[in-house]
């Protein structure tokens, strides 16, 4: 079995999020890191190589970035992944998530893997939609918020969450899966694995290597457009209930009939 795994460069947790106004983009300068919710997915290829039922021939990391994209790839290496691909062409800046849906499925054509993971969504755009955008252009299953994944064969068991419960689904491969972040817990990766990553094979393609075609991708190939930005709204403050005096009971009092009033009791 040939396992890709999405992963996806995204602003460190610490940054500020920023748009820029000029390209209603978010800003994406400052430090940055590998999309936390993916490395669920590189831990969900690497149970199933070490879990025996099946044969895990490659795990293959492949994202979809400019030049620093290559940061997170390493780590994706670093963390189980034996080899990366890089699709990065400037023809691919402004893609909404439709137009970043076909063109990584374009790359995944050339690789032929027999299933692809990614996480739930991405700690930038949450748009949870990427897996089944890719799936729709590969023809093939797809399944989200999964929590638990077994395979036997070319067939997976999977459970996934749902706002009702649980479901179990088999699914033939070859699949698109995207997993929750409550399948597993992701290992950290050795010295030995950070040391070595950076030797392990990284292969960069363009838009016109995979046979993208231009007029789908970028801000004319999207489907969406941002057409205005409005910062949220100022949050009130909250009220105080205090007595100068320390009286406890008063307090106390206030309190119960603030609540009281709100059906909070």
């Amino acid at each position: 079995m040939k396992i890709a795994v999405l992963v996806k460069e995204v602003p460190d947790a610490a940054v500020e999020k920023r748009i820029d106004p000029a390209s209603k983009r978010l800003d994406r300068s400052g430090e940055k890191n590998l999309n936390p919710f993916d490395t669920h997915a590189i831990e969900a290829a690497m149970q199933l190589r070490e879990g025996g039922a099946v044969q895990v021939d490659e795990i293959v990391a492949v994202t979809m970035g400019p030049d620093s994209s290559k940061s997170a790839l390493t780590k994706a290496v670093s963390l189980g992944a034996d080899r990366s691909v890089q699709l990065t062409d400037d023809a691919l800046a402004g893609s909404d998530v439709n137009a970043t849906g076909y063109a990584l499925a374009k790359v995944l054509e050339s690789e032929s893997p027999d299933l692809i993971l990614l996480g739930q969504q991405s700690d930038d755009g949450e748009c949870y939609a990427v897996g089944a955008v890719v799936a729709d252009h590969l023809k093939m299953p797809s399944l989200t918020q999964v929590i638990k994944l077994d395979a036997s064969g070319d067939t997976l068991t999977c459970e996934r969450q749902a706002e009702y419960g649980y479901d179990t689904v088999k699914v033939t491969l070859p699949a698109v899966i995207s997993v929750g972040d409550a399948i597993n817990e992701p290992r950290y990766p050795s010295l030995k694995a950070i040391m070595g990553a950076k030797k392990k094979p990284l292969e960069t393609k363009s838009a016109g290597d995979v046979g993208i075609e231009a007029g789908k991708v970028g801000e004319a190939g999207s489907k969406t457009e941002v057409l205005g930005l409005n910062p949220p709204p100022a949050k009130a403050g909250g009220e105080l209930i205090a007595d100068a005096d320390d009286d406890i009971d008063g307090t106390v009092s206030k309190i119960v009939s603030w609540l009281d009033e709100r059906k909070l009791i």
